[in-house]
């Protein structure tokens, strides 16, 4: 027995056989594999390409490796063997490919009726877009993620998002489907097909856009502003600038203020020394001005007051006064040194038998304030290839197994928690059934306040939930929220350092009342620690983890002179705060594979102890391709200064009507480039692009011809054609996403459905993220402020004298 071998974990006993040569496959099985899942890395020969990339200690870790040619027919009696003793198979092909490997659902179903087949894809299993590569640049470009970060560069027009927001967003999802498909199996006996993909995965991480759009379109007149937060001089226009000031310190760090809420704003204006000045009459109405001079004048107060003091002196403000809060950029491999995660140990060393120590994330959930399993080193290729096969499962299942049914049927969530981050989470899991009872303030979570509309701002991370509002600071409030905690399965709360022992919905208190509780901890920093008690939002996230920066590289430029400052705030703001894709988002996903995980440990025997997950370790986690230090490590990607890509070959283009996407990284690919673009040019013949090696030499002149032959056509017409060639290339979309994906062109994809709000009647809203061969997926609406405490107390006994008496004293709402 090796010493992985050993390892256990709550997925223990699961085994795991990864086909998958993709980023989001790797992100996929590392959460299995740091769960104690048996993941199998089948490898071709000569080993995976993620071999070559900086993440793949992290990414591979605790995994085993088998070198196999699945091209090889003559090698499938031996992949059906190992199909025959998996639980999950996991793979990352377009559907034409899987079906020429002969690597199908219908296949490995009909090798092991009890696997969990899972499809992970870029554009969808089926549908127009199905034949298009699946790479990450080409989902988000086909959707218009990169119009939402055009404030990043000076330059007009899309801008390249370097960050893997979907490759998290469908690891994830794909995650979920397989964890919600064992749960079901631990039911049924049977095993089914999972399908998710990078689309849908990283639509999920939207706040409140989808509905910004949606009140938009319905009623122009909605809103007074529908602009971004610049104007197109880089000019401030939105009070968000304010409250989530960035500016530098005296000697040079770049801080990100969160002072969202009334009262920490100002907190603000008050350590700033500005309560006196904004008193005055010119400053009615502040910050939200009708005229650019003041906009313009009050940010650059408030930045010259920053800029007054060191980075010291605002850290002394930091631990003296609660209601101030800030964190500084920091790149990727720099966030693991944050105070808070070196507190908790969410950094590891692992020793590589070939690297040497490498410096890592661990995993992303802790129980009782340690990492899942003992983390093992990333394999050599065919490492712990040579393991006995399992016993053939047992089952007492029916022939024929249930179809139609929701797979969390039964489970119920009972949610403490504000925002997005943390109950986007749980909502995530009423589309697959859950049943999530939201427990409110009688004012509503704050996040229903956050747009200037009736209920848009909380509308999506509502979806499917019902609401029951309750004073739980009152001993009568206490006592019926200890009454739902004995009737749930899950809790999840999201509250700061210490506030749910105060409210007495701590794990100790809650799980003395339920033993069987699955107990979930998800904050923005932490339980205790340094920054335990500090505000969460996504922006203030973002640059504490490396999001901002890993998406802005160059962003953080001098602080010399106010201009100088003034022209990186733009994109600094744009990396930290897109609202197509954040902190909240990543944040999110990673608390729903968490509940699922506690739920299918519990079912099989292994329950874990309180779980934690935070804003800040998961957005680390969400970077473990970037984020590693080891010696002779690769060069990480980074974007070019004006952000149009990577390389000549993975980057945006100008077309004659908007934008192209192009995706040809790989040497394979270059051939059917050069044959694909023959009709307008013959690269053939130029010296300068004959090898990899010399296309690197001369990437900007290889960028300048490019940029001039796709100038000469309309996008679609480029996309048309090269798809038809198998090159990677698609038309941006000219709107964000949320306004792409709800139209009539998301509609008809599938990725958008019909659902019927309180508020908004019928609107479309986004699909479900995961769906399934057998089980049934759902897609309901949000609910209003204690819209189900009647119903939900009455489920208690409570009678209705009681609860119009519980109402009159504001115990209830």
């Amino acid at each position: 027995m090796t010493e992985l071998d050993a390892v256990e974990g709550p997925l223990a006993g699961i085994r795991v056989l990864d086909l998958t040569l993709t980023l989001p496959g790797a992100m996929a099985t590392q959460f299995l594999a740091d769960g104690g899942a048996d993941v199998l890395m089948i490898e071709p020969i000569g080993g995976s390409p993620l071999r070559t990339t900086a993440g793949w200690p992290g990414l591979a870790r605790g995994k085993r490796s088998l070198e196999l040619d699945l091209r090889d027919s003559d090698n499938h009696d031996r992949l059906r063997e190992l199909v025959a003793e998996s639980d999950v198979v996991l793979t990352a092909l377009r559907p034409a490919t899987a079906e020429r490997l002969g690597l199908t659902p219908e296949r490995f179903a009909a090798w092991n009726p009890r696997v969990v087949s899972a499809a992970l894809t870029g554009f969808g299993a089926r549908g127009p877009l199905a034949h298009i590569k699946g790479y990450e640049g080409l989902v988000m470009g086909k959707f218009g993620f990169y119009q939402s970060l055009h404030d990043a560069t000076p330059r007009p027009g899309q801008a390249f998002i370097s960050t893997p927001y979907a490759s998290w967003g469908a690891a994830h999802t794909v995650v979920h489907g397989i964890l919600a498909a064992l749960y079901e199996r631990e039911f049924s006996g049977h095993g089914q097909h999972v399908e998710a993909d990078l689309i849908r995965g990283v639509a999920t991480m939207d706040t409140y856009n989808w509905f910004k759009e949606l009140v938009g379109q319905r009623w122009p007149g909605a809103f007074a502003n529908m602009g971004g937060p610049w104007d197109d001089r880089a000019r401030p226009q939105a009070r968000l600038i304010y409250s989530l000031l960035i500016a530098p310190t005296k000697d040079g760090v770049w801080l990100q203020f969160a002072q969202i809420q009334p009262r920490l704003f100002k907190a603000f204006v008050e350590e700033l020394g500005l309560t006196e000045e904004l008193a005055k009459p010119k400053w009615e109405g502040m910050p939200d001005f009708p005229d650019v001079e003041r906009r313009v004048e009050l940010w650059e107060i408030m930045i010259e007051k920053v800029r007054a003091r060191t980075y010291a002196e605002w850290e002394q403000v930091f631990d003296r006064n609660p209601n101030i809060s800030a964190q500084g950029f920091r790149s990727p491999a720099e966030a693991l040194n944050h105070p808070q995660l070196q507190h908790e140990g969410r950094v590891a060393v692992i020793e590589n038998p070939e690297l040497g120590p490498v410096r890592q994330p661990s995993t992303m959930i802790q129980v009782d304030g340690h990492a899942l399993v003992p983390l093992q080193p990333a394999p050599r290729l065919n490492e712990y290839a040579d393991r006995a096969p399992a016993k053939a499962p047992v089952s007492d299942a029916p022939a024929e197994p249930p179809a139609g049914l929701l797979p969390l049927t039964g489970v119920t969530v009972l949610e403490f928690g504000m925002m997005f981050a943390a109950p986007y989470g749980a909502t995530l899991l009423t589309d697959l059934g859950a049943r999530v009872i939201k427990v409110e303030s009688l004012e509503g979570d704050e996040i229903r306040r956050l747009v200037a509309f009736p209920e848009a701002g909380g509308s999506k991370v509502l979806q499917g939930k019902e609401s029951v509002a309750i004073d739980i600071s009152t001993p009568e409030g206490r006592e019926i929220v200890h009454r739902l905690a004995g009737r749930a399965d899950i809790v999840l709360q999201s509250f700061r350092a210490g506030a749910a022992a105060r409210a007495g919905v701590d794990a100790e208190t809650l799980k003395a009342i339920n033993p069987d509780l699955i107990y979930l901890n998800a904050p923005g920093y932490g339980t205790d620690g340094p920054f335990g008690g500090a505000p969460a939002y996504a922006p203030s996230i973002g640059a504490a983890s490396g999001l901002a920066l890993s998406s802005v590289p160059g962003a953080a430029g001098s602080t010399e002179t106010l201009d100088e400052i003034k022209r990186s705030i733009p994109a600094l703001h744009t990396g930290g705060m897109n609202q197509s894709v954040q902190a909240d988002g990543v944040a999110a996903l990673g608390v729903a594979s968490a509940l699922l995980l506690g739920l299918l440990a519990r079912r099989r025997g292994r329950p874990v102890g309180t779980m934690t997950t935070t804003m800040l370790a998961s957005s680390t986690v969400a970077l473990m391709d970037r984020n590693l230090s080891y010696e002779g490590m690769p060069e990480i990607p980074e974007p070019d200064p004006e952000l149009y890509g990577l390389s000549p070959l993975y980057r945006l283009y100008r077309a004659a009507d908007g934008w192209i996407f192009l995706a040809a990284p790989a040497e394979r690919e270059w051939d059917s480039l050069v044959r694909g673009l023959r009709p307008w040019i013959d690269l053939s013949g130029d010296d300068r692009f004959g090898t990899a090696a010399e296309r690197r030499t001369h990437a900007d002149a290889l960028s300048g011809v490019l940029a001039q032959v796709f100038a000469q056509r309309p996008k679609q017409a480029w996309e048309d054609d090269l798809t038809l060639a198998d090159i990677g290339c698609v038309a941006c979309a000219d709107e964000v996403p949320e306004s792409y994906l709800q139209g009539d062109e998301g509609f008809a994809l599938g990725l958008s459905t019909e659902a019927v709000s309180p508020v908004f009647d019928e609107y479309r809203r986004l699909a479900p993220a995961t769906t399934f061969s057998r089980s049934a997926v759902k897609a309901d609406s949000s609910c209003l402020i204690g819209q189900h405490t009647d119903a939900i107390l009455t489920e208690l006994g409570i009678g209705p004298d009681r609860i119009a008496e519980l109402r009159e004293r504001r115990i209830v709402g």
